[in-house]
């Protein structure tokens, strides 16, 4: 895996849904998805319905979202979503 991983944190308001470092992370922007890769630049973005991706090494996770926001800071991507 390289060392050029971001920092992702996915919440809802009932938990913490994911935690830790990741290669990339796919997410449904409100007006495109979009994906998030290391050293990008900041942002703020709402979120409309569909899911979350993210690839970790050889295996790829995803969550189901209804909406909500996404914060993207210096390889940090912190993510708040209603599910």
């Amino acid at each position: 895996m390289s060392s050029e991983l971001l920092e992702l944190e996915i919440v809802s308001p009932e938990k913490m849904l994911f935690k830790g470092r990741v290669e990339r992370v796919q997410v449904p922007g409100s007006l495109a998805p979009f994906v998030i890769l290391y050293n990008p630049a900041p942002l703020v973005s709402t979120l409309s319905l569909g899911y979350i991706k993210w690839k970790t090494g050889d295996s790829e996770q995803m969550v189901p979202v209804k909406s909500g926001f996404v914060e993207v800071k210096s390889n940090k991507v912190t993510i708040c979503v209603e599910q």
